[in-house]
């Protein structure tokens, strides 16, 4: 993997006066990275967890990114982080680096603001993708989901400002479960660095209130939804619902329980590969229905959906009543019949199941 240039740090002013911070690096034709949850432009240049994705995204691309408003960079002191004050805070990024034209990546908590700016500025975006994303945090919450949100914050506002990592912990092995001691730490402390916990909890309760899902039929530009299967912050069924609204919209699954996907784990190079096909505009063989996929049996469907709802060998087998070695069976015919081998065979089987679909 390339090194990635240096980056450039400048400062746009959102509507209502707040500083945002955003970097610049790379060469190419610009994408704009929507802020996530967590960033801080000079943490993130350094790290373990991110800096392969900096860098594999500016060998092609000018990367234009910026820290949310209250976080990194930015002005801190902030209150309001409505739905419409962040797509401000997009537009006055997107208008202080002078663009015309531009990609948009819409990363985790950016896609109601990614997809709010797609809809009120038509022919600035010329594609997007939405990692890890979705267009309303919460569509249809449980009571166990409330719950869960409720100590979530009771978390934050008792543990996250504490010199000692265990608090933040619970956040971090749930967006990198897969991850070495070297990234927890890393990310740890990106936590502390990045938000302070009153902030975090106004910024938190305030984004679960962003719901852009009755914009996305409006999104007319190529769309791609990509997204780990096992991701545990934003479940797979958020992409589902995504690229089932957005008109021609493609779905990537990636076989990975890592929300940040990690430079060695082998849904990296699908995803490498797959986001430089498409912001290349190149051509990537899942992006349309795979004949094959018609090939199957019925039970070979039947375990192939399954693997898509991110269920292992052993839980297909208790799902259908079957050994595990059957299903490991019927995942090699499925392989054979659709072409397809190595390490990444599931994640690519899956990808065109669910674009056949």
């Amino acid at each position: 993997m390339a090194a990635a240039p240096q980056q450039e740090i400048r400062f746009a002013r959102a509507p209502d006066g707040v500083r945002i911070a955003y970097a610049v690096h790379g060469s190419g034709p610009p994408l704009v990275v929507d802020s996530c949850w967590l960033s801080h432009l000079q943490h993130d240049w350094v790290s373990p967890v991110w800096r392969h994705h900096l860098a594999e995204w500016s060998s092609y691309r000018t990367v234009i990114r910026y820290d949310e408003r209250g976080h990194g960079l930015s002005d801190r002191d902030v209150a309001d982080f409505s739905l419409e004050a962040r797509l401000g805070d997009l537009e006055a990024v997107v208008d202080d680096a002078g663009l015309e034209e531009f990609a948009l990546l819409a990363m985790a908590q950016g896609g109601p603001v990614a997809t709010a700016y797609v809809d009120r500025h038509p022919g600035r975006v010329s594609r997007i993708v939405f990692y890890g994303s979705y267009a309303a945090a919460h569509r249809n919450p449980t009571p166990d989901d409330l719950a869960l949100d409720e100590a979530f914050e009771t978390l934050i506002r008792v543990g996250w400002g504490r010199p000692e990592s265990e608090f933040r912990r619970v956040f971090t092995s749930m967006m990198i479960p897969g991850a070495t001691e070297e990234q927890r730490v890393w990310l740890d402390e990106l936590q502390r660095m990045a938000v302070d916990a009153d902030t975090a909890v106004r910024a938190r309760r305030q984004r679960a209130q962003a719901d852009a899902c009755h914009l996305l039929g409006n999104i007319g530009v190529p769309t791609m939804v990509i997204h780990s299967l096992g991701d545990r912050m934003n479940d797979f069924d958020q992409a589902r619902h995504l690229a089932s609204e957005i008109p021609g919209a493609r779905l990537v699954a990636l076989d990975s329980d890592n929300h940040i996907l990690l430079e060695d784990e082998p849904a990296w190079p699908v995803y490498a590969a797959e986001m430089r096909a498409f912001l290349t505009d190149g051509t990537r063989s899942a992006q349309v229905p795979d004949a094959a996929v018609g090939q199957l049996t019925a039970r070979e469907r039947e375990v192939l959906a399954l693997a898509a709802q991110g269920l292992g060998n052993l839980a297909i087998a208790e799902r259908l009543t079957l050994s595990d070695r059957t299903v490991e069976r019927h995942l090699h015919n499925i392989y054979a019949k659709l072409g397809i081998e190595g390490r990444t065979a599931r994640t690519a089987a899956v990808a065109r199941y669910l674009a056949a679909t």
